[in-house]
């Protein structure tokens, strides 16, 4: 095996331009790895920004929210108090 004798010094020229090019291409993944890297990290720095840019939106869609919900409650209040209104009137009409 070439990289046993490489590890026992008895290494030809042809086991080092082996180790070379494994190099280089090994070198070559790195520089692809480092620029995907670059891609993601600006992109997610684009995603921070356009998100940081919607929180407000996103704010206002809470209290909205909260607000909607608060409204259901008293329209449910509402409708108990008019049924017992109702309830009342026909009894009071019934006499």
């Amino acid at each position: 095996m070439k990289l046993a004798r490489m590890y026992l010094g008895v290494a030809t020229s042809e086991d080092y331009k082996l180790l070379e090019n494994m190099n280089k291409l090994t070198s070559l993944k790195y520089l692809e790895m480092k620029d995907i890297a670059i891609n993601i990290s600006r992109n997610l720095k684009d995603l921070n920004q356009k998100y940081a840019g919607l929180q407000p939106y996103l704010d206002q869609i809470n209290v909205i929210e909260e607000q909607v919900a608060a409204l259901e409650q008293a329209a449910y209040k509402l409708d108990a108090y008019s049924k017992k209104l109702e309830a009342k009137y026909k009894k009071l009409e019934k006499r």
